[in-house]
């Protein structure tokens, strides 16, 4: 199922589950891992794409070991917000993923992602060109991952349950 926003994505999750991101390139699939309390991604991995088959079974192993409750994948959008190639690429992925791991997946804006983490890698870290192939993948889901984690932590009370009604005011006061 495709969530329509992080808070969406949250309702699904079962206590101690970890989120997965997903960076997916033609060549590679980028994989990042949340910790369970949702607070910080971490590259994980590098998947070699080759078959369809193959990639899935590798992710479902991940999901399995990690205890994985939710996906996160980037979604390419072009530069003005439109959908082009790239997401049309994701779709497709996503509709044939959701035949073999049943999970609630959000897509989430990547735009210039793989950029930012680039410039990070050669300024910040002054990472070697081949030493940075091996890696950028891997750090840009972790970073499109990080946002939604981000964005899922600002819009969530951590006092709250997600079975909380919204019946109080910004002071914690009863509504009438």
């Amino acid at each position: 199922m495709i969530c329509n926003d992080t808070q969406e994505l949250l309702r699904f999750l079962t206590p101690a589950a970890r989120v997965l991101g997903l960076d997916l390139g033609t060549k590679t699939i980028g994989v990042a891992l949340s910790d369970v309390g949702l607070q910080i991604a971490s590259p994980y991995s590098l998947i070699s794409r080759k078959k369809f088959t193959r990639d899935i079974a590798e992710l479902s192993a991940i999901v399995t070991k990690q205890n994985v409750g939710g996906i996160i994948i980037g979604f390419p959008r072009e530069l003005d917000g439109t959908v082009g190639k790239a997401c049309h690429r994701v779709y497709a992925f996503v509709d044939e993923m959701q035949n073999y791991i049943d999970l609630p997946i959000l897509l989430w804006d990547e735009r210039l992602s793989t950029n930012a983490v680039e410039r990070i890698l050669i300024e910040d870290v002054d990472m070697t060109r081949k030493r940075r192939a091996q890696v950028v993948d891997k750090t840009a889901a972790a970073y499109i991952l990080q946002g939604a984690l981000d964005n899922l932590n600002l819009h969530t009370d951590p006092g709250a349950t997600p079975d909380d009604d919204d019946d109080e005011d910004e002071f914690g006061n009863e509504e009438a």
